[in-house]
C-alpha cells in the first residue's frame, strides 16, 4: 500500500526536524536565486545532536517555507518531505494527513531473453 499525496500541507505543519543535506541545501538555494551560506544563515539551524542541519520552522511550527498550502521549494524540496508519509510518518499523521492510499502496482518481472 502507498499513499498519494494530496498537497494539503498539513504534513508541514506541525514541528519536527526536516533535515537537510548539502546537496539539498544547493538545490534549494539556487531555486531561490540566494547563495548557499545565505541560505543557510536564513532557513537552518544546527540540529541538536550536532550532526548536520534542518529547516528552520516558524513560531507555530510550520516549516519555514510553507505559504498557505503551497512550498515555496516544491521543486526541489527535501528528500524526507517527498517520501513523506510513504517512507516515514509520525503518530499524528493519520489524523492530519490527507494522503490518499492506493495499491501498490504489482513488480513487473522483466521478461526473458528466451521469449523474443
Amino acid at each position: 500500500m502507498t499513499y498519494e499525496c494530496q498537497r494539503c500541507g498539513e504534513c508541514c505543519r506541525w514541528a519536527g526536524q526536516v533535515k537537510v543535506s548539502d546537496v539539498e541545501i544547493t538545490a534549494m538555494a539556487t531555486h531561490l536565486g540566494v547563495s548557499m551560506d545565505e541560505f543557510i544563515e536564513r532557513y537552518t539551524r544546527l540540529r541538536p545532536d550536532r550532526l548536520g542541519l534542518t529547516l528552520l520552522e516558524k513560531e507555530n511550527g510550520e516549516c519555514i517555507f510553507l505559504s498557505a498550502v503551497d512550498c515555496l521549494v516544491q521543486p526541489v524540496k527535501p528528500q524526507q518531505c517527498r517520501t513523506f508519509p510513504n517512507d516515514w510518518n509520525v503518530p499524528e499523521y493519520a489524523e492530519r494527513c490527507r494522503a490518499v492510499r492506493r495499491q501498490s502496482p504489482e513488480p513487473v518481472a522483466p521478461r526473458s531473453q528466451q521469449e523474443n
